[in-house]
């Protein structure tokens, strides 16, 4: 029985971990980056994966693949000092609020999964979330309240368009602003979601049926709850964490040492589409980066195993968190934080090299990098960044 598909992943590079070449790839990323921003357009897509395949309204401007993710990306990097963008991050971040206000990236999806303009990844919440973040709450803060509370109860169950997605920016304007209305929404969007919580210790995806994996599942939605702190009834942590842990165990498929887990439980691992996914938004790689805090860590390792063993996702898997090498990255990382054994923090450093020379393919291939967040080279930057730091933070679910 196989567990992971080989022709979607890539040999790992033999390039050992250089902090001065991470550094520089980095630098070669951002100032793409600003070569290629245009004042008016953002960046145009580099893939079309990021405009859906030609049925998203340009300029790309959401959280996932439009200018609101770089922009946050880009501002991490620099206040870390690894990099310098000539662009100003909070200008950008406030000019894609505005220019999704115009034309918004997608329509609304009203059948399951349901998808409103109230989605973190997709909808205005991600533009206005960055644009509190990096230019201030004034002016922004009452509309993202608006949007954060209308999707309290959206029946998505997930990170990208659900209320786990919209916890995130509640959680992120309470820590900036103290105001009580942000932590009001966040335990009201809490209690609808942990209703929802099925025996088996899941929530259904409609239309799609229980997933575990990060994206659209369990690991993700125990991990933005768990991260509520003190806004969550006593009693209710200790629990989840046992509980999720338990349906993690019981759903793996584990083979040789190695774990995986389906799309959704009571499928095979094999997908709708002929293959086994072994990324961050479905399998292990997602699974282990999002449940590292509280699944087993033997389950964790043999995870983390799978990710190392089947190696870096395909150039045409990209170098990014969703379905690319930093999404397998972040995994490694979390691996390495949950162990502290400095064998995964090598794992790491090496698959950030691996998404460094992606990067620079990608630009001598296209012309052109892929400045997004979710699925390009600043997800990609921004490993490097935690590499050098030794911080397995996942952007935007782990930090603002």
């Amino acid at each position: 029985m196989a567990v992971f598909t080989p022709a979607l992943h890539e040999r790992l590079t033999e390039e050992p971990w250089s902090p001065a070449k991470a550094g520089d790839a980095v630098r070669a990323i951002v100032a793409d980056a600003d070569e290629q921003f245009d004042p008016e357009t953002f960046w145009r897509p580099a893939d079309p994966w990021d405009d859906w395949g030609g049925k998203a309204t340009l300029p790309l401007t959401a959280l996932s693949a439009g200018a609101a993710g770089a922009a946050f990306g880009l501002d991490v990097l620099r206040r870390r000092g690894v990099a310098e963008p000539r662009i100003d991050p909070a200008r950008v971040a406030v000019a894609a609020t505005r220019a999704w206000r115009r034309s918004p990236d997608t329509p609304e999806r009203l059948e399951p999964p349901v998808s409103t303009h109230a989605s973190l990844l997709m909808g205005e919440t991600g533009p206005l979330l960055v644009t509190c973040l990096l230019a201030g709450p004034s002016g922004y803060a009452d509309a993202l309240h608006d949007r954060v509370v209308a999707n309290e109860t959206c029946e998505t169950n997930e990170l990208f368009s659900g209320a786990p997605g919209t916890m995130v920016a509640a959680r992120a304007l309470h820590d900036l602003t103290g105001d009580e209305r942000w932590a009001s929404s966040w335990r009201r969007a809490a209690e609808v979601l942990l209703a929802r919580r099925e025996d088996d210790g899941f929530w259904t995806y409609p239309p799609y049926g229980k997933a575990p994996g990060a994206s659209h599942g369990l690991s993700t939605n125990t991990k933005i709850l768990l991260a509520g702190g003190e806004l969550l009834e006593p009693g209710v942590a200790d629990r989840l964490r046992s509980e999720s842990a338990a349906a993690l165990a019981a759903s793996a498929v584990v083979e040789e040492g190695l774990a995986n887990w389906p799309i959704a439980i009571g499928d095979g691992l094999v997908g709708f589409d002929g293959v086994i996914r072994t990324q961050w938004c479905h399998g292990a790689a997602g699974v282990a980066e999002a449940s590292a805090g509280f699944v087993d860590e033997a389950l964790l390792l043999q995870a983390g195993e799978l990710v190392w063993h089947a190696g870096p996702p395909s150039m045409e898997k990209g170098t990014g968190i969703c379905h690319g090498t930093a999404g397998s990255g972040f995994a490694l990382l979390k691996v390495h934080e949950r162990t502290q054994d400095e064998l995964w923090l090598e794992r790491a450093r090496r698959f950030a090299m691996h998404a460094a020379g992606q990067a620079e393919r990608w630009r001598k291939r296209r012309g052109r990098g892929r400045a997004t967040l979710w699925t390009g080279d600043v997800g990609a930057a921004l490993l490097l960044s935690a590499c050098l730091d030794v911080d397995a933070a996942l952007p935007i679910v782990d930090y603002v």
